[in-house]
């Protein structure tokens, strides 16, 4: 968390880092997921020096949208993404499988 953020920030970054640690990502991911965030409600809120134009002309706030952005696009996530997940669930012959068979051993 930066310097000067407030308890409220305080809190709500470590509820998002605890959140996304029990959905299973490692605690560094949980812990840059928590703090973009984060920094992203401070710059709606006016909180921060400097903030980008998505973060203050999003429509949805951060903890409205929810990830949809994370596989958006017109082919959804790429190859090497779903190869990842599919090595996480240790699905049989990823290796040999292209990225339409890959969304379908996953249930996709």
């Amino acid at each position: 968390m930066p310097r000067g953020s407030s308890p409220k920030r305080e809190r709500q970054y470590e509820h998002i880092k605890e959140s996304a640690r029990k959905r299973g990502e490692s605690t560094r991911r949980a812990e840059e997921i928590a703090a973009r965030t984060v920094n992203k409600e401070r710059a709606r809120a006016g909180e921060s020096r400097t903030a980008s134009r998505t973060s203050t002309h999003d429509p949805k706030s951060a903890a409205r949208r929810g990830g949809q952005r994370s596989h958006s696009g017109a082919q959804g996530p790429t190859k090497d993404q779903l190869y990842a997940e599919a090595k996480k669930r240790n699905i049989d012959g990823r290796s040999t499988m292209n990225k339409q068979q890959l969304q379908r051993a996953l249930g996709r």
